[in-house]
Formats: structure tokens, sequence, C-alpha cells
């Protein structure tokens, strides 16, 4: 199940959670789940009978939630915060929750205080979830909605090109039903050596002939659009570009239709990366 971005809802229909920064998360038969159904690498838990909702999260020096921790290679955790049962509504869903022998992320009852405090902790947002909701896998849910605190969404990677080093910059899209991507832009700020070791041989790997682009990007190298990353922006300019573009981390756990067009989703409130 998956939230819709927006401003957070009010009342006592609603409960509120943090929202974790790292790696969304099934668990099941003993084993984790990426949103892409690829297996991924989580601590050892108790057996279930329950599958479970969550995420895997590493903790920086100062216990704090940390994408780049978990791409330093520290142990992740899991935080589970559902029971993938649509039968029963959120509320009782949490019940059971707590009754396994799990890390369960908090929830809150006060919306404005939740975000005070999320944002003072330098967490990445706030999600509401209506009590009376029902778990729809798959299906992007107005019964949850995210506020993020920075402008972030997920691009399809169409191409590269070197600059000061080898990997310079990422050329970036959206994608389009054809297949083809919608250019947005020149990704080059927030790309570390660490990065560009990683990312270089898997881009050549990928390398084809034609742009995938339409219209057509700048010159670049072009690779087939099957990788998916988080980019930080200020905004998207009158021509479809972002603005002070900057690399966040690899998607791995999400696939190219997975990536929702910003430009034409108009503008949001506090950012657009899938939860």
């Amino acid at each position: 199940m998956l939230a819709t971005a927006g401003p957070l809802p009010t009342g006592p229909d609603w409960a509120y959670e943090v929202k974790w920064d790292g790696f969304r998360a099934v668990y099941a038969d003993g084993h984790f789940y990426g949103r892409s159904g690829r297996r991924l690498t989580g601590p050892r838990l108790p057996a279930l009978t329950e599958v479970v909702d969550g995420e895997l999260v590493a903790f920086d020096a100062h216990g704090m939630p940390s994408f780049q921790a978990m791409q330093q290679g520290r142990p992740a955790a899991y935080v589970a915060f559902d029971v993938i049962r649509p039968d029963l509504p959120w509320s009782s869903r949490r019940e059971l929750l707590a009754e396994l022998d799990l890390s369960v992320s908090p929830s809150f009852d006060d919306g404005e205080a939740t975000v005070a405090a999320a944002r003072e902790l330098g967490l990445e947002g706030v999600v509401a979830k209506r009590r009376s909701s029902r778990y729809q896998p798959g299906v992007r849910s107005p019964d949850w909605i995210k506020w993020k605190f920075v402008h972030t969404a997920d691009f399809v990677i169409g191409g590269w090109r070197p600059g000061a080093r080898p990997l310079g910059a990422l050329l970036v899209g959206t994608p389009l039903p054809d297949g083809r991507l919608r250019y947005r832009g020149r990704v080059g700020g927030g790309l570390t050596v660490r990065d560009e070791r990683a990312l270089l041989p898997v881009l050549r790997e990928l390398a084809r002939p034609e742009s995938p682009f339409e219209p057509p990007a700048e010159s670049g190298t072009w690779v087939e659009p099957l990788l998916v990353v988080e980019v930080r922006y200020t905004e998207i300019t009158p021509d479809g570009r972002l603005r002070f573009p900057c690399f966040l981390r690899m998607r791995p756990d999400k696939l190219p239709t997975d990536c929702t067009d910003p430009v034409s989703a108009g503008p949001a409130e506090d950012g657009t990366d899938a939860y």
C-alpha cells in the first residue's frame, strides 16, 4: 500500500507515524522482500504467522535513521508499521502488530506535534493513516498521506556524461507510455567517488546507441532506462527541468514504472517520494 503526497489531515479519524529513511520491505516466510519482489538482506527475526510491512533502517553514530549509514555497511534493523490483512481496519491491524515480537514504528494522535518533533529530530517526514482504512496492496491510497520536509522524486537514468571525474552527471527522466523517457535534467551534485565506482560499470554494461529521451536530451552516453535514482531538488522550471538537483541514492527496490512525474502530478507540498 502506498501513500499520497499532500498536506496532513487532522482530526480523530487519523493517526500519525514518522517516515523512516530506509528500504521499504515486507517480511514473510522468514525473508525480506522489496517492492520489486527482490529479496533483501535484513536482521534475523522470529518466525511469524503474519505478513508484515515495514522498513529496513540503519542508524548513524547518533542513533538517527540514515540511508547513508546503510550504504556504508551498518547493519539494518527492521521497523514494522503494518500487518498485511486487507480484511481488518488499520486500528485492528495495529493491535495485531503490537502482539508480535518486533520493533514497531510508534503511532501518535497529534499530527502537528508529530511533524514538529520529526522536523526537530531531522527525520524524513510524517505519514498520516486513516484509522478505519483497509490495507490495499499496490494501491496509492488517500487513506495514507505523506508529508516530507524536502522535495524529492524518483527518476530513471537514461544516460550519463563525464565531468571533472569519469562520471560527471546522470541524465534522468520520467517514463512515458511508449517506454521512452521525458527528459528532466542533468544530476551531478551529490555524486561521490563511491557512487561513481558503483555506478559506472553498470552504466557501461547498459549502454545503447540511441537516446531513450523524448524530446532528445543533450549529448551523452545513453543507457537502457532500467535504473531508478532518488533526487532532491528546489523546484521544477517552466520547461520541466529540475532546478539545483542533487543525487541522494540509488533505488534498487523500485522499478521505472514506479516513478511518478512530479511535473504532471502538479506541485508537491513537501516531496513526492513513494512510501
